[in-house]
């Protein structure tokens, strides 16, 4: 070791090693960029997102750092973080069929099903032929459609079932104790 500069550990699952005291990791930009899409290939969402996000604020116009972000905020369920990452890139490019998926499922995720139908309807026009993106729109719509009651009420049990809401059954009798 020179320079305290620290050497990089190769071992699956650590955090990036840094290079200076203040944290910054060893390498340029590009470097954190490839080691976080390593990382996030490894299955290792959380070190790839803290380094992504490094990448990203030293280059926040690169929409490839910001869409390795997204994924892997995504991973790691930071939901509302993935779905702006996704949002950035697709207002930088609105033909990008995947940021416009993530833009989706994000949304879906956060439970807002209008927008994550907009999103992914139009990565689905852009790629018909990716399936995974089929299926997120027909997921997204079908839950649109249940909340809206097209399947009719929902069964006691199943998710947001709420109980009817009658104040108790009325009878002839009752009414008139009431007005007495």
């Amino acid at each position: 070791m020179s320079g305290g500069q620290e050497q990089a550990a190769g071992g699956a699952g650590e955090p990036p090693v840094t290079g200076s005291a203040d944290g910054t990791p060893l390498g340029d930009v590009y470097d954190w960029f490839r080691r976080g899409e390593q990382l996030l290939a490894e299955g290792h969402p959380a070190a790839a997102e803290q380094l992504l996000a490094r990448a990203a604020a030293a280059e926040p116009s690169s929409r490839s750092i910001r869409e390795a972000l997204a994924r892997a905020q995504f991973d790691v369920g930071s939901y509302r973080a993935a779905l702006e990452s996704f949002r950035v890139v697709a207002l930088a490019d609105p033909s990008d069929d995947y940021a416009q998926f993530g833009w989706g499922i994000a949304a879906a995720r956060l439970g807002d099903f209008e927008t994550s139908v907009e999103h992914l309807a139009l990565a689905v026009a852009m790629q018909p032929q990716v399936a995974h993106y089929q299926a997120a729109l027909r997921q997204s719509r079908a839950t649109l459609a249940a909340r809206a009651g097209a399947f009719g009420p929902l069964l006691p049990g199943a998710p947001g079932y709420l109980p009817p809401q009658s104040g108790g059954r009325s009878t002839d009798s009752d009414d008139r104790e009431d007005q007495a």
